[in-house]
This record gives C-alpha cells, structure tokens and sequence, in this order.
C-alpha cells in the first residue's frame, strides 16, 4: 500500500516537471514572437529581437552639435498629418545618436560651402509617438489634414501601402528628417512637394534616377498627374548626395528621410521624450 502512495507521487513528480519545462518552451516561444517585429515600413521575412529603453546616455540634443541647424520640429506642433501636438513631444528640440549628430555636422558644413543650412522637421521619435501615429490611422473618420497631406489617398489605404507602421526607424535614435534652407533667398529650397505628403510624389525616384542624378520628367506614378520640375529633382539630389557623402542612406519613398548606414542602435526602439538633454 505504501509502495503504491510512493509510485503514484513520483510519478506525478515527473509529471509536474514535464508539465513546467513544456510552459517554459510555450513561454519562451511567445517572447520570442512577442519580439519579432518588422524594423520598418518595408517588409522583410527576417525576424528581429528588438528591446526598449528610456536610456539617454549615447544621445545628444542636435543643436549642440550642429548649431546652424534650424529647427521646425512638426510633430511637436499642430501642422503634420494628424492635425495635433503627437505623444512624447514634450519641446520642440531634436535628439540623435551621438554617432548621427557628428556625421550631420558634416553635412552641414558640407552644404554651407554651398549657400544652404540644414532644416529639421524629425529626428528620434519615442515609440509613443509612432503608437500615437496607429491609433491616428485606425481612426478612418479623422480626416481634419487629408487636404494638405493625402488629399489622392483613402486614409483606408495608409496601413496596407505602409504609410503608417508599428516601428520606426526614427525610435532607434539614428534617423531624421530634413531639407536644406537657402540662405541667400532665407526661404525652404524647393523640393517640389511638402514634407509627409503621402504618395509617390515624395518618392526620391519620381521624374528622375537619384542614382544618376538625372532628370526624366517620369511622372507616371503619380495619381493625380502631378510633377516636379528638373530644378526641383536637383534640389532634392543636393540634399540627396549632401547625406549620402556622410555615411547617410536614404530611403525609397521619402526625399527627406536618411538613417546613419552604420546606425550604434540597430535592434533597440527607444521610449524616451523628446526634450533638450544636458548639454555635452
């Protein structure tokens, strides 16, 4: 009789063991799913581990290491595609990666020599912010900015053509968003198109090669038959080739938008607010 009460709790030992390393697989398995996320609006079939910090040690305000730079920060006011001051904007100031901000100044000096100054519309964003741009496009009826910012676009089509996404390259500290001020004009050089206009007018490629820096006149992408003129792709290639000098990549459908190629923080999405950082 006491050999049986015996068998029958190991057994039942055994079994509780069993029964806990299979939640520990079933555990491990959904963090690891929980982690895998697209690194951006493009898509890929390679899984990423990403993690999520408040820490502010390897970044700088941007103004600090490239004072020229003027800034107007859009998402920290009330004209951007939402129509509203965004989440995690607490100043209206400009934060990279320490490694983003020294190579920017170069372009800056870069493009002085040639009459312009940088202009910052974004830079690090906090992934409230981008949480704050899904909830924005989940909201079909919000329409307030569609005249200046998708007026050819169904807000319906935003998710599915990855206007709006999850991630951001811009939560990872190393990407901005910026175009060139003429200082002889003291006005915006012209692009040909606003920034955040959403549609293949903003595409680096539309009526010319960026790779070629040469001029087409293609606009058959666009919906509406709109167009740039050939000053306008050459300024866009000024700015273009001002980033790519500097260890910038571009990104395809956006002439404004660059991430550091060897960007410190590849896989980390960070959760700070953008707000000036003690001056280094």
């Amino acid at each position: 009789m006491l050999s049986n009460f015996f068998y029958t709790f190991a057994v039942r030992i055994l079994a509780l063991k069993e029964m806990n390393k299979c939640l520990t697989m079933v555990a491990a398995a959904v963090l690891l799913m929980g982690s895998m996320v697209l690194t951006g609006c493009r898509k890929s079939n390679v899984a990423v581990a990403v993690s999520a910090t408040d820490d502010t040690s390897q970044f700088v305000t941007l103004t600090d290491v490239v004072p020229d730079a003027i800034l107007e920060i859009r998402y920290f006011g009330t004209y951007n595609f939402v129509g509203a001051r965004i989440d995690g904007y607490e100043e209206p100031t400009a934060l990279l990666t320490r490694q983003a901000a020294d190579s920017l100044r170069a372009v800056s000096d870069d493009v002085k020599a040639l009459g312009y100054r940088l202009k910052i519309y974004d830079a690090y964003r906090p992934q409230k912010g981008v949480d704050h741009f899904m909830r924005w496009g989940a909201d079909i009826p919000d329409t307030l900015m569609k005249t200046y910012f998708y007026p050819d676009l169904d807000k319906k089509v935003l998710f599915p053509q990855e206007y709006i996404c999850e991630r951001s390259g811009h939560t990872r500290g190393s990407t901005l968003d910026l175009t060139l001020f003429d200082m002889a004009t003291e006005k915006e050089l012209d692009m040909g198109g606003t920034f955040d206009w959403f549609g293949p007018e903003s595409h680096p490629d539309f009526c010319g090669n960026p790779e070629t820096g040469e001029y087409t006149g293609d606009n058959s992408k666009s919906p509406k038959g709109r167009s740039i003129t050939a000053q306008q792709f050459a300024n866009r290639m000024i700015l273009r080739q001002a980033m790519l000098r500097h260890g910038f990549k571009p990104f395809n459908t956006e002439w404004w938008h660059f991430t550091l190629k060897d960007e410190p923080f590849p896989d980390t999405y960070f959760t700070f607010p953008v707000k000036k950082l003690t001056s280094i």
